[in-house]
């Protein structure tokens, strides 16, 4: 009822009243006067479609303009515009469906604006990147990622990964970060036809606001020039260390030579000894850096074989001993009979070799050496346990990088080159395992490796 006698029909409805009340009047005065009352009846008739065609104009028909308009806008033509002022109703309508479209507008405007920016950057990028969502369908490939593996950006858009992608690297990188939900990265060689190109990937997921997994994004880098940098370090490394033996052992040898021969002079005896102590500490760092040389060598290959644990452990036990009494530790050993494992014997003797000597070199004397091997759901745990000096969290960080020293002056007095536990690591690494550092600084140190069966 307030919507008829509203200020918008009110009009309206007072001249349709009237003109019906006029009628009733006018008929009741014709009597049966058919000639005047059809007269009447066409005048009612043209005063109510005169009322109806004055509000289709003012209301009806702008709605259907506006309509269109708002039709306009939802195709994507922010251009579309709608002006009608018959009614301060109508009036207010059309300025505000312009106002939408002039923010539709604007909005489009940096939408596209963003997503320029987002193609630019996402081009220009000096890595490889693609997009793949949860079903495994790539939605994007980049510039960089079609010039290291080719073909045109329509193969690889729309299509499953597994269909488009030829190597396997990439195959197994996708799968783990889907199957993990979590960063992996992968390093492999993708070749073009004599070239060899070093390619490094990282797959992330993509979670949505829910932390439901919605894809994952690949980024491949070019290590190329890296990898060559790399190998002329290592080159460089292994042929000075190769060329420097020669001339150290022949050093060696002569001060050796020359302290047999009984100096009488007791400052020549003295720089005889110094020169002989210092070539065999030059001496063990060229066969460190050479162990190391060969180890990261690209064609390095483990001579793996089955073997009794503690059979391994006993050949080298005597020399170890005889460290440890030297300087008056307590040396334990507990390893299970029965015991075989899978690996490279001789590098694993060297990984006991440089823990234990490692550990004897920073333990005071009195105190204790524990070397404990057990077997594990699929792993044997080798556990070198000491007493000694300990190191701070910091160096526990620091502590398997090359030529790092925890106490600088103490590894310069025991003749350490500080590549002993560098060594260790590279061949855990290279057997597939973990190694781990528990350290407590001034209450000892434990070393765990972990090498699959």
């Amino acid at each position: 009822m307030k919507v008829i006698f509203s200020r918008t029909l009110l009009p309206s409805m007072i001249i349709t009243i009237l003109s019906l009340l006029l009628t009733g009047w006018l008929i009741v005065q014709a009597e049966s006067n058919w000639i005047m009352v059809i007269a009447v009846l066409i005048v009612q008739f043209m005063i109510i479609s005169i009322l109806f065609i004055q509000f289709y104009n003012r209301y009806t028909r702008p709605i259907g303009k506006a309509t269109k308009t708002v039709d306009r806008l939802i195709e994507g033509n922010y251009s579309a515009r709608f002006y009608n002022g018959n009614s301060p109703e109508m009036e207010e309508l059309s300025v505000k469906v312009n106002t939408l479209a002039r923010n539709m507008s604007e909005i489009a405007i940096q939408e596209q604006m963003q997503s320029e920016q987002l193609t630019t950057i996402v081009d220009n990028m000096q890595s490889g990147l693609v997009l793949i969502d949860e079903k495994g369908y790539v939605h994007v490939v980049n510039r960089k990622f079609l010039e290291m593996f080719g073909e045109e950006e329509s193969n690889y858009r729309g299509h499953l990964y597994y269909d488009v992608f030829e190597n396997e690297n990439v195959h197994e990188t996708v799968q783990k970060t889907f199957l993990y939900e979590e960063t992996v990265k992968k390093s492999f060689v993708h070749r073009e036809g004599l070239n060899k190109i070093y390619v490094e990937v990282v797959g992330a997921p993509i979670f949505n606001e829910r932390n439901m997994l919605k894809g994952a994004v690949l980024v491949l880098y070019d290590i190329t020039e890296l990898k060559k940098l790399e190998k002329m370090r290592k080159d460089f490394v292994a042929n000075v260390s190769h060329e420097l033996r020669t001339p150290i052992t022949s050093i060696r040898g002569f001060a050796e030579t020359l302290l047999d021969n009984n100096i009488t002079d007791p400052a020549t005896k003295e720089f005889m000894e110094i020169i002989y102590k210092e070539s065999h500490r030059l001496q063990l760092l060229i066969e460190d850096l050479l162990a190391l040389s060969r180890l990261e060598r690209e064609d390095f290959r483990l001579l793996i074989d089955n073997y009794d644990v503690r059979q391994m452990v006993e050949e080298i036990l005597p020399q170890l001993q005889q460290k440890a009494e030297n300087k008056n530790l307590t040396f334990d050993l507990e390893v299970p009979d029965q015991l075989t494992m899978r690996a490279d014997k001789d590098r694993m003797k060297q990984v006991l070799i440089n823990l234990i000597d490692n550990s004897i070199h920073y333990t005071p004397s009195g105190g204790d050496i524990c070397l404990a091997i057990s077997e594990e759901t699929d792993v044997i745990h080798f556990q070198v346990k000491d007493s000694g000096i300990g190191m701070d969290e910091k160096s526990q960080t620091r502590v398997f990088e090359r030529f790092y020293r925890v106490d600088k002056a103490r590894s310069r007095n025991t003749g350490g080159t500080g590549l002993g536990l560098a060594i260790v690591k590279h061949i855990v690494e290279v057997h597939k395992g973990k190694i781990d550092v528990e350290s407590t600084l001034n209450q000892g140190t434990t070393i765990h490796i972990y090498i699959p069966k």
